[in-house]
């Protein structure tokens, strides 16, 4: 589990601002400034160390909880061709 202790911004917010810097094409000012249209003032700079902090955490959890392949798996459709038929 990824610990928020000692943050002073709550845990949902910095999920937020880490996937939107990571999932789109967004500038840490961009970030800013979307959050203080939401009324929350946030500095890039404590941006820049949210992305250097948590994005290689999500990214390991992310990976640990994904599927897995298996060894098994399944066709929708065969055709088969029996001598030309």
């Amino acid at each position: 589990m990824i610990s928020f202790k000692g943050r002073h911004t709550p845990k949902p917010i910095i999920l937020q601002c880490v996937r939107w810097y990571c999932s789109y094409a967004l500038s840490y000012r961009n970030i800013e400034e979307m959050m203080a249209e939401r009324g929350l003032k946030i500095d890039h700079s404590t941006l820049n160390r949210w992305v250097v902090h948590y994005a290689p955490k999500l990214e390991k959890t992310f990976h640990k909880k994904k599927k897995k392949p298996g060894d098994r798996w399944r066709l929708d459709e065969t055709y088969l061709k029996v001598r030309g038929k």
